[in-house]
């Protein structure tokens, strides 16, 4: 222990921070309480930690500042112009193309090219679950939970490609705080039998307005998750990248939790950013109104990004194109694609510059008190950031905007509520496999507006495999 005390005592004091060290010569606290703290402590980046907060702090002062009616060349942000296509379009040529972006990324998938990325450490708190929200169940007949769908399309998918059971691995970022939950839940389901590889987010200590740690007990350190765009850090640190670079992986569609009708892997976007030849791709959902509240695709200075809705003035917010649709309309759903070059090489030599601040109420330790105290007012800094910060480093990034119907049900309120909730989800799914059944030629009767159908994901990945059911009379609630 002394050599690693030498070490953080002499870290700490370059890096201003010797404060944090205060306890450790203190007799009433035992040595594995201080090995514990010691080696926590030697994983935090103090070295960079100034510059974090310098450059956080720095874009919380350019946001106050900020007139979206009057900003430089450099800020101007005007509607994203790279590549973009719709699955939504009834035009021939458009669809064909998308057939054939399809099965560019099946090969891909043939190949064992495709990996799929699982953000995956938020909790059910707002859903009154106790447990990591990918565990929970949205009250389908099968009672499978969101990890479970998600887990069953990559398995189909990849009997779809040919491949087996295993042709796709599924990375699964956790939190700290439900790493353990979460791994022991896929093991006692012998991880629904497909390779899954799993690893936490990172955390980062919170700081005072001056750049100081914040002691939450003589032995800790208060520290938060660093944002969903930990997973670029997380990945560095736990060896992702270079595990998908041995197998081979070259192309990555992450997405998030708490959407029932994700698909993972999915190859007609994957396969359109491959044949569009992008370095990052995001899969997006056209606004339905100006008023609603959610980041869109745009460029910022010739660069794509995602600007919050606040961020874009009302005008911005109702011009529409010459097609009537939105013309800041590509809403951001947390579904993305990335080559591994990208993360790699332009991703990972760029991480420093990407935090954000959040101003929060942090407890602390009182010394004279000898007690943590939990303050009434904001007191600290959390460095945060998000997963679509590395979108102005790419250099050509693909748009697909898919049918919200197909694709979308979010799972983030509680139940009851009108809108984003177990219940909206559940009627989606219900509504997707009784369209299913309706283009595979079966007649629906019984209770059709059931949100009880159910077509399991190892039945059909996309709606694929159902011709037995043409012809067929089918009562609701159904289960396929």
């Amino acid at each position: 222990m002394e050599d690693l005390l030498a070490s953080v005592t002499k870290r700490c004091e370059a890096a201003g921070q010797s404060h944090i060290l205060a306890h450790v010569s203190d007799a009433t606290i035992s040595q594995e309480d201080k090995l514990s703290f010691l080696k926590s402590v030697d994983e935090i980046p103090l070295e960079k930690l100034s510059d974090f907060l310098k450059s956080a702090l720095d874009e919380e002062e350019k946001l106050k500042n900020f007139d979206p009616a009057n900003v430089s060349a450099e800020e101007q942000i005007e509607p994203f112009s790279g590549m973009s296509a719709t699955t939504t379009t009834t035009d021939a040529a458009q669809l064909e193309s998308l057939h054939k972006s399809h099965e560019v990324g099946m090969k891909a998938v043939q190949n064992g090219q495709v990996a799929a990325l699982l953000l995956a450490g938020g909790q059910g708190t707002r859903l009154g679950f106790d447990g990591p929200k990918g565990m929970y169940d949205i009250g389908l007949p099968s009672g499978k939970t969101l990890f479970e769908f998600m887990a069953e399309r990559i398995k189909k998918l990849g009997q779809l490609s040919g491949k087996g059971d295993n042709a796709i691995p599924f990375y699964i970022m956790t939190s700290p705080l439900n790493h353990k939950v979460t791994t022991e839940y896929f093991a006692k389901h012998d991880n629904f039998g497909i390779d899954v590889i799993f690893f936490p987010q990172g955390t980062l200590p919170a700081l005072t307005p001056e750049g100081k740690m914040i002691l939450e007990t003589p032995t800790s350190l208060a520290v938060a998750p660093d944002g969903n765009g930990g997973i670029y850090p997380a990945m560095v640190k736990h060896g992702i990248i270079s595990d998908m670079k041995a197998r081979g992986i070259k192309y990555i569609h992450a997405f998030g939790v708490d959407n029932a009708l994700v698909k993972p892997a999915d190859p007609t976007f994957v396969g359109y950013c491959i044949s569009s030849n992008a370095d990052c791709g995001n899969k997006v959902l056209w606004k339905t109104s100006p008023g609603e509240k959610v980041g869109v695709v745009a460029s910022k200075g010739g660069k794509p990004c995602i600007v919050e809705y606040s961020d874009i003035s009302k005008e911005m917010s109702e011009r529409r194109g010459e097609d009537g649709r939105l013309v800041f309309g590509a809403g951001n759903i947390c579904n993305h694609f990335y080559t591994i070059d990208f993360l790699e090489n332009v991703v990972v030599p760029n991480l420093g510059n990407m935090y954000h601040v959040a101003r929060k109420k942090i407890p602390h330790y009182d010394a004279e008190k000898k007690e943590t105290v939990k303050p009434t007012a904001n007191n600290g800094i959390k460095l945060e950031s998000f997963i679509f910060d590395v979108f102005p480093l790419s250099v050509k990034m693909a748009v697909l905007d898919v049918e919200r119907k197909d694709e979308f049900a979010p799972v983030k309120n509680p139940p009851g509520t009108d809108s984003d909730s177990p219940d909206t989800a559940r009627m989606l799914f219900s509504n997707v496999a009784k369209d299913w059944l309706t283009k595979a030629g079966a007649t629906l009767v019984g209770d059709t507006k059931s949100d009880l159908c159910e077509v399991h994901p190892l039945t059909s990945y996309n709606g694929e495999g159902l011709d037995q059911w043409k012809g067929k009379t089918v009562n609701c609630p159904f289960t396929v």
